[in-house]
């Protein structure tokens, strides 16, 4: 025997040692232990447990056979997996997917059998279907840890028997499908779990059924989505995560039906479902209830740091999440954990303690129920078995051994408590709850909350206290259910704590109070948003923050709330876009492979929306604490209107009906705020949609795409706005074609074009769509561009372009508005329009997207401008442009269209107007300069 052989058996000899259930097995079958020293080196994959199967059931036709066939296979499979797992040849995952595959395999193999038996002519024959005559069969759905194919060595497997449609089998001797489905479970259960001279394969477990021991043994689909719709309990919604179909005839219309239009609704929410928070404690306190009563404190799943904890934590996200995000709609624990890192719902290092000790505590559930083949959790009493487990687990002593549990049990009971722990109330809580006065409580509990207030900070308590009882008297709180009004009335008292740190507190609270009513609308079923903010109350202090400096973020939350989610992820400190990252994050997003199958569209288009509100709104955080400057900001919002308009364009040409090419020859152009990358949090989209296709259907194909993008973009879905469209800078304004050909759009360019339109194709750009087309919208641009021109007719025609404008929008004001009044942001703007359209064909460069402040910055090298004069304006156009911006955040206008600023007066206070008067001197002044008036 050579060494290596030494090794590998004493290595073998050693694992033996550890199960007594191992030596049973190859004591009473001697022959077993050839077997098994030939194939222990190697995984017991399902292929090989099919061929076992099929070569040892001979005769097709006795259920006996059936039985100790099932059996023999799970020994062989217990054998050789318990030796690679102790040994170190297995790890976690091989060992939870070989029990799954074997549980997968034999009720697949003894359903098949018994199916084939019942359903012969001479007996019940094949159910059929009482609606449409079409066959039926029985489907089996594993739950728990087989659902997930996380089973133990040792487990029950847990299952529920459903079937799609009621009616009567066609046999002999027919009988309802409901008995027959029955009759068929029962024979199932008996071969997976009876006890023969050969032992047995599985214990099964029906009792997750609806009704649990009470209910019929198989359902209907019918039936079971009249349970879940009338008196599906909280704790089923948990259970029901794992639930997998694991046998049945291979149906994709009815496994649609059963798992995405009855069970995906039932345990995934629409909606953010923080109440999940408070189910799940109540099912741990149960839990924890029945430890305590059993004296289970030893058992490593259910007992204080254990197994079910873990799973819990990453159920209750899922719970609340599931509905919104498909990612999470997943099985494996460990699985969920990484999902919940990678979105930043748990930070890394909660991940990596979790991930650890849920590794080590299946690894030792594992080595428990390897001793005696006994589903246990709980560790062993005498010294014996205590060093059988150590030493299993690599330990040199039990001491030692339980040091390193107690850690990982510790960092579960931590982490645990963290995320599901009840929020603690302040000591000031109970005090400010009585600001809400009734007629029969007492005035002097009233007094003593707006003592508190002052104590807190507020300058004038008795206006604050005042305000909330016109809140807590309005029709609004007054009609509310109970449930939301006690919501609200834990929840004001943190509010008030919390606004009293951004002053002016009396705006801050009246905006916070305007977002109160929006969130607790009936219209946020049930109550979601409020229990999101009791759940997490560190966030309202953010959200106080944010309301305080902008009245558009209070108005943006309001028509969004489940942006509140945003300010809970785990993000590093004031992150940057990635765009290419979130490209393919939002391209894996809208393909997912657990998208729904039924109005596809319509979920897309949701998901686009929250994308979209998503980077907004982080862009936004960044911008009122103050991390980016406006011009990082506009490139960035203008980057996240790039990605969605190509995403659209692809989504949009993959549903047209009648395609004749793979792949569009069209692109799409921005012009204004988009094509300058000058986009502020609410501009419309100016494009148009130019083609280079020489295709019989090209132009009616390309005018169905870009009406279809265009509905894409500005349709009203519960999500909200995705963007608003303005596209009348296409050729002949309103009246003309969606799309129009590249030829066509040059040559309108080229002959019947006004000047304001050559003026505005100076900030045009290609946003998305074909490089090629975009190569010749470029070249088109460019010869336009640089079109040699009368000087004296191009200032006649900008001059006379900028008093239309002026005139359409007068200031009867003495202030200063710093877009249309001259010497503002429009007069910039037209000053560099001039520059380009007059001198491009002597200086290409002009033609270049750079914006307007570089744009200036050339002109004066060029010596088109003075160098003082362009600096001096450079220097105005931005501070007008940052301004601008400060005026919007602080508006108390829709910001989902038309804005302030576009339409609207942007008039400063005296005093500003004053403070910008050198300002304005210097763009008057460069305008002298080029227009000589």
């Amino acid at each position: 025997m050579t060494i290596l052989n030494q090794i590998t058996n004493n290595t073998f000899e050693q694992a033996i040692s550890f199960s007594r259930h191992v030596q049973r097995i190859l004591f009473s079958d001697p022959s077993q232990k050839e077997i098994l020293l030939k194939n222990w080196g190697r995984p017991y994959q399902k292929p090989e447990m099919l061929d076992f199967l099929n070569d040892n059931m001979q005769s097709g036709n006795d259920e006996a056979e059936l039985n100790c066939v099932l059996r023999k296979l799970r020994k062989q499979v217990m054998l050789r997996l318990t030796v690679r797992d102790i040994s170190g040849c297995a790890d976690l995952t091989e060992v939870m997917s070989t029990m799954s595959d074997l549980a997968e395999i034999c009720v697949n193999f003894s359903l098949e059998h018994h199916e084939k038996w019942l359903t012969q002519p001479e007996r019940f024959g094949m159910p059929i279907s009482k609606k449409n005559g079409n066959a039926q069969y029985l489907w089996v759905v594993a739950m728990g840890k087989l659902g997930g194919r996380e089973l133990n060595v040792s487990s029950d497997i847990d299952l529920i028997f459903v079937y799609p449609e009621d009616g009567q089998t066609n046999g002999n001797k027919p009988i309802s499908n409901h008995e027959f489905f029955a009759r068929l479970g029962r024979k199932l259960i008996a071969s997976l779990n009876d006890y023969t001279v050969d032992g047995y394969v599985f214990r099964v477990d029906m009792r997750l059924r609806p009704h649990g021991e009470n209910s019929p043994l198989a359902i209907s689909f019918e039936m079971l989505d009249e349970y879940f719709k009338t008196q599906g309990r909280e704790w089923e919604r948990h259970a029901w995560i794992k639930g997998r179909v694991i046998a049945g005839r291979a149906d994709k219309k009815n496994k649609l039906r059963l798992m995405e239009q009855i069970v995906s609704p039932f345990v995934f929410r629409k909606y953010l479902d923080f109440n999940a928070y408070e189910s799940m404690r109540r099912l741990h306190m149960q839990l924890r209830k029945e430890v305590e009563r059993r004296e289970m404190h030893d058992n490593i799943k259910l007992g204080p740091g254990g197994i079910r904890e873990i799973e819990f934590i990453t159920q209750v996200f899922q719970l609340i999440r599931g509905g919104r995000d498909v990612d999470l709609c997943i099985r494996p624990t460990l699985d969920v954990l990484q999902c919940l890192q990678k979105k930043q719902q748990l930070p890394h290092n909660t991940v990596a303690e979790l991930t650890d000790a849920y590794q080590f505590l299946r690894r030792l559930e594992h080595r428990l129920q390897y001793l005696d083949d006994q589903q246990t959790q709980t560790l062993p009493k005498n010294p014996e078995d205590q060093q059988r487990i150590a030493t299993a687990m690599d330990f040199e002593n039990y001491e030692a051994f339980m040091q390193e549990l107690d850690v990982h049990r510790m960092h579960v009971t931590h982490h645990f408590e963290f995320i599901l722990a009840a929020p603690k109330k302040s000591p000031a809580h109970d005090i400010l709850a009585h600001l809400r006065q009734t007629q029969t409580e007492d005035t002097a509990k009233t007094q003593a909350a707006t003592t508190q207030l002052s104590t807190l900070g507020f300058n004038e308590p008795v206006k604050i206290s005042e305000r909330l009882q016109q809140f807590y008297q309005s029709h609004f709180y007054q009609q509310l259910p109970e449930f939301r009004q006690q919501k609200i009335n834990m929840l004001v008292p943190i509010l008030v704590e919390a606004i009293v740190q951004f002053p002016p507190v009396e705006t801050t609270l009246e905006r916070m109070l305007k977002l109160l009513e929006i969130i607790s609308s009936p219209k946020f079923s049930p109550a979601s948003y409020l229990t999101l903010l009791l759940e997490h109350p560190d966030t309202l202090p953010r959200v106080a923050k944010l309301v305080s400096i902008s009245q558009w973020a209070s108005d943006y939350l309001g028509r969004h709330p489940i942006l509140l989610d945003e300010l809970l992820r785990h993000h590093e400190p004031n992150p940057l876009p990635d765009w290419a990252m979130l490209k393919n994050e939002l391209a894996y997003q809208l393909n997912h492979v657990n998208k729904p199958k039924s109005d596809v569209i319509g979920w897309q288009m949701d998901l686009l929306r929250h994308f979209q509100h998503a980077q907004v709104f982080q862009l936004l955080v960044n911008d009122l604490e103050g991390v980016l400057k406006l011009e990082t900001l506009s490139d960035h919002l203008t980057a996240l209107a790039d990605l969605v308009l190509e995403t659209v364009l692809g989504l949009a040409w993959s549903r047209l009906r009648k395609q004749h090419r793979a792949t569009p020859r069209i692109a799409i152009i921005g012009y204004g705020k988009l094509g300058g990358k000058e986009l502020g949090y609410a501009s419309d989209l100016d494009i148009i949609f130019l083609y280079d296709d020489n295709h019989p259907d090209a132009s009616e194909t390309y005018a169905k795409l870009a009406q279809s993008i265009n509905l894409w973009l500005n349709s009203h879905t519960s999500a909200g706005l995705l963007y608003a469209t303005d596209l009348r800078l296409r050729p002949n304004g309103n009246s003309g074609l969606l799309a129009h050909s590249m030829e066509a759009f040059a040559e309108y360019q080229r002959t019947q074009a006004w000047v304001w339109e050559h003026q505005a194709l100076t900030r045009a750009r290609f946003v998305a769509g074909d490089p090629g087309v975009a190569e010749k919208f470029e070249s088109t641009r460019k010869e336009i561009l640089c079109q040699q021109r009368n000087l004296n007719e191009l200032k006649q025609d900008i001059m006379s372009m900028r008093e239309k404008m002026r005139d359409a929008h007068p200031n009867p004001t003495t202030l200063f508005d710093i877009k249309q009044d001259r010497g503002g942001i429009i007069d910039v703007e037209f000053i560099v329009q001039y520059l380009v359209l007059g001198y491009a064909h002597k200086h290409p460069g002009l033609t270049g997207n750079i914006g307007n402040i570089a744009l200036l910055k050339l002109a004066a090298e060029l010596g088109l401008i003075s160098a003082q004069n362009a600096e001096k304006a450079r220097t105005a156009y931005r501070e007008f442009r940052r301004i601008q911006h400060r005026q919007r955040l602080n508006s108390d206008s829709e910001l989902s269209g038309t804005t302030p600023g576009d339409g609207a007066l942007q008039t400063l206070s005296s005093s500003e107007s004053e403070r910008l008067s050198d300002d304005r001197f210097a763009v008057i002044a460069l305008w002298k300069e080029v227009f000589g008036a």
